[in-house]
């Protein structure tokens, strides 16, 4: 069977079309009466409005969707084999463990997209054929195409993309921690503090791509092409300046504890500047207070409940750490990274000081994208130049005046009042 006698098969729908078939969807979902699954295999549905629908276990093989609006949509474990969704808006949809091979995403806006377990490798159109069982619309199987594809911000942790096109895709603060790579064609992306750690891009070709401040920690980087790659400021399993373990570092935390618990009678304060700290594991509940440590490298500590208050933390790298509960009124996080921390509840109002003096918390140019701040006190603090976008703000309590000048884009929840 060829392709132009494939392409036949193909019927085009219409809004009206579409909308009764998800209506249809959502009562099968609800168990009411005239419910049936949501099927678009083979359709055209090119330029429609699906966002927001609950889709969940649709079925799209081999349909046909150029700028299709699925903003915000739940399609988790939907198939969307050998689909065609050129410059369609998948913004924010819900894509968990969905099939996607042989999929054409080019120029696609799937920014902060949940890719979770998603597959995009290679896959051959067919056809059922009752004298052979399948036959093969296309001779060559078609590799997933997600060239110039916006995937900013989105989770593709533990997905496959063995194979896949993404020249000059921009992958910027995405999740692709344990993503199969493996002969990938990322040239010229943009893959700028994206999360690698345990990736495998075996043999992968990021030739000229961008890569700063990405996280290759555990990745597998065997054979693969980084001719004139930026990979400046890349956090991998070396360590990223005084490595802790080579530093007297129980001593140090006694000296400091007994420094701040003293008011500077005993002890001495501990000095952790550009150190890296990630050996540490967890610094839970410590008190830390005044601690110096600009430019060190916190990377996915546990930070629960640490007292941090007036620590000096310029230009520190505290991504993905645990900060629930943490002490950090007037902290200085000037440039600070803290892309996907966990910073709910945290304590980031000023530190009373006497006289009824306030020290605001500095978080001017900070990054903050993708963060928990749910409950967090952000009272008072500077925030000139930092950027908040995808975070969680719900029931935060920050100073409307304090977003002035800063970068909020789909700023998530309700700020508290």
């Amino acid at each position: 069977m060829s392709a132009a006698n494939a392409g036949s098969r193909y019927k085009k729908l219409t809004q009206a079309d579409v909308d009764m078939v998800c209506e249809k969807h959502a009562r099968l979902k609800s168990g009411r009466p005239g419910g049936a699954r949501a099927v678009f295999a083979w359709s055209d549905i090119s330029g429609l409005d699906l966002k927001g629908r609950d889709l969940i276990d649709a079925d799209f093989t081999a349909t046909i969707m150029v700028g299709t609006d699925l903003t915000g949509a739940r399609l988790d474990q939907s198939n969307f084999y050998c689909v065609d969704m050129q410059m369609a808006n998948l913004s924010y949809a819900s894509m968990r463990r969905v099939d996607l091979r042989g999929a054409c995403l080019r120029g696609a806006n799937l920014l902060g997209v949940d890719l979770f377990e998603a597959d995009l490798r290679e896959g051959a159109l067919a056809l059922p054929d009752k004298a052979s069982g399948l036959a093969y619309v296309e001779t060559q199987p078609r590799i997933s195409d997600a060239g110039f594809t916006n995937l900013r911000g989105a989770n593709l942790e533990r997905s496959k993309l063995t194979g896949i096109q993404a020249m000059k895709a921009d992958f910027t603060d995405a999740i692709m921690t344990q993503c199969k790579l493996v002969r990938a064609n990322l040239k010229l992306a943009k893959l700028d503090n994206c999360d690698l750690s345990g990736a495998d891009l075996s043999g992968a070709d990021v030739s000229g791509a961008s890569m700063k401040d990405a996280v290759l920690i555990g990745a597998k980087v065997e054979g693969w092409n980084a001719t004139q790659a930026d990979l400046s400021g890349v956090l991998t399993d070396k360590a990223a300046g005084t490595d802790v373990t080579t530093l007297p570092y129980d001593e140090m935390i006694r000296d400091h504890a007994l420094w701040v618990e003293t008011v500077g009678k005993s002890g001495k304060p501990s000095l952790f500047d550009k150190a890296d700290l990630r050996a540490l594991k967890s610094i839970k509940g410590l008190n830390l207070a005044a601690l110096s440590a600009k430019g060190a490298v916190f990377y996915g500590l546990d930070m629960r409940n640490v007292q941090l208050s007036g620590a000096q933390l310029e230009d520190a790298d505290l991504r993905n750490c645990d900060l629930r509960g943490a002490d950090l009124r007037g902290v200085r996080l000037t440039r600070a990274r803290l892309d996907g921390a966990n910073m709910e509840g945290a304590q980031i109002g000023p530190l009373i000081l006497g006289g009824d003096r306030l020290f605001p918390a500095d978080l001017r140019e900070a990054r903050i994208r993708g963060v928990n701040l749910r409950c967090a006190n952000l009272r008072k603090a500077r925030m000139d130049g930092a950027d908040l976008s995808r975070s969680d703000v719900q029931d935060a309590q920050l100073d409307i005046e304090s977003l002035v000048n800063v970068v909020c884009v789909a700023l998530k929840g309700k700020i508290a009042a």
